[in-house]
């Protein structure tokens, strides 16, 4: 896979990528290329489920967010990101995946309709196993949606 080059915008507030929320992931994303997206983080002990791991439901949510921001990384129409929202989700679970170490997590697209998209995605340990694997169904969200989601004060915008 080739160094991820572009940093993705984040939001104010997404409990994933949000910069000002507390008890959110604060995960930034990077694209790799046209449809593939990836991200370095590490969970603690607030994401617990058993001691010292992770639980699955964080999990499914940072698969969730990574597989919808490979949409993101097709670019945008007329200036509009390009927002999907999740219709179907199916995760696997295929090992435990320990707090206090750095995780990867990539997505991509499987197949694009425009209107609707099926995404995976997974996430890898420090040595490289898939601990966890997704794969999604996607809708698109109206542009007129997004515009007005966007006058919101989302803050969404690249973070250093």
């Amino acid at each position: 896979m080739p160094a991820p080059e572009t940093q993705q915008p984040s939001a104010r507030w997404c409990f994933v990528c949000g910069v000002e929320n507390p008890c959110g992931l604060h995960i930034r994303f990077f694209e790799e290329g046209p449809g593939r997206v990836l991200a370095r983080f590490t969970l603690g002990d607030a994401y617990q489920s058993y001691p010292g791991i992770a639980h699955g439901g964080i999990l499914a949510t940072v698969l969730d967010e990574t597989m919808g921001r490979a949409v993101l990384a097709t670019g945008s129409e007329d200036g509009v990101p390009r927002f999907m929202v999740t219709a179907r989700l199916e995760i696997r679970y295929r090992h435990p995946v320990p707090l206090h170490q750095e995780l990867t997590a990539r997505g991509w697209i499987e197949h694009d309709r425009g209107r609707s998209a099926q995404v995976a995605g997974e996430i890898a340990l420090p040595d490289g196993t898939i601990a966890a694997e997704g794969q999604a169904a996607l809708v698109a969200i109206r542009p007129e949606q997004i515009r007005q989601m966007m006058d919101e004060d989302v803050g969404w915008q690249v973070y250093p």
